[in-house]
């Protein structure tokens, strides 16, 4: 039994199994898969079924099975010879075989991201990070369109974001159609941090930016111009940590705004600032 000191080594840790179906009908996932490399191997069913450690029967009712729900067979038999024939993939089996090995080796690296970037519960979500996607704006945050609202020359899209706050983007209408974006689509925002505006108590005020994201300064590293101010937004539940907000502002800025681990800002971000991006 691990005791909490061990308990604290530990990581969440991802599983994955791949599976191909054709309209909906399971037809090959790993073990189907090793089974017909063995049966490529010893031209084989009976001589493959025993290399793998199961009956003929089994062996035959995979393959069978396969061959009934692929577009076309996988395995097919071959008759004549000295040997009286022998069973052979056919040339669309064998490209099945191949591209799921490569597809296999993608979605392991892909498991490997989400259990070395993503499952760190005290980290923000990062889409990018766990595509190994690396850009210059260093606010990243993924969310979900709930509103397309069309112009003549530009689109207003809405998000909601994991904490459940909202941000506005303005896009054009070609970036609209070329996106595909539409209600419930999962999309990245991204933000420079120099576009990042920080205020203070904005109770009263009016300004022109329409996203407003009100948290919690967690972070400011001092540089000889500039600082960088990274600050983190409660949830809709009113949980903090919930939105990692990086802005970079003026040095004499920090001073003025009483800037430092513990003060309350509103984050100001304006629409025509949110670059919107999805995955293809």
């Amino acid at each position: 039994m691990a005791t909490k000191k061990n308990r604290g080594k530990q990581r969440l840790q991802v599983h994955g199994a791949l599976w191909l179906s054709m309209d909906g009908a399971n037809v090959a996932g790993q073990g189907r898969i090793a089974l017909l490399r063995a049966v490529a191997k010893h031209g084989s069913i009976t001589q493959a079924a025993k290399a793998f450690g199961m009956s003929y029967k089994a062996a035959w009712d995979a393959i069978d099975t396969m061959n009934q729900r692929s577009r076309t067979p996988v395995v097919e038999r071959v008759t004549g010879g000295r040997g009286g024939g022998s069973t052979l993939l056919t040339a669309y089996g064998q490209r099945l075989v191949e591209r799921y090995a490569q597809v296999q080796a993608v979605h392991q690296r892909f498991l490997q991201l989400l259990e070395q970037d993503a499952m760190d519960l005290e980290q923000p979500f990062s889409m990018l990070k766990v595509l190994n996607m690396k850009t210059s704006a260093r606010n990243q945050w993924l969310g979900e369109v709930t509103a397309v609202h069309s112009g003549a020359v530009n689109d207003e899209v809405e998000l909601r974001l994991p904490g459940g706050q909202r941000l506005s983007a303005m896009v054009t209408r070609d970036s609209t159609g070329a996106l595909g974006l539409k209600p419930q689509l999962p999309v990245i925002a991204l933000v420079k941090s120099s576009a990042v505006l920080l205020a203070v108590d904005l109770e009263t005020a009016r300004v022109s930016a329409g996203n407003r994201l009100a948290g919690t300064v967690v972070r400011v590293t001092p540089g000889a111009v500039n600082a960088e101010v990274i600050v983190r937004t409660p949830d809709a539940a009113g949980v903090d940590g919930a939105l990692e907000v990086v802005a970079v502002v003026p040095q004499t800025a920090v001073a003025e705004l009483g800037l430092k681990p513990g003060a309350a800002v509103t984050a100001l971000v304006k629409a025509s600032d949110v670059v919107l991006a999805v995955v293809s």
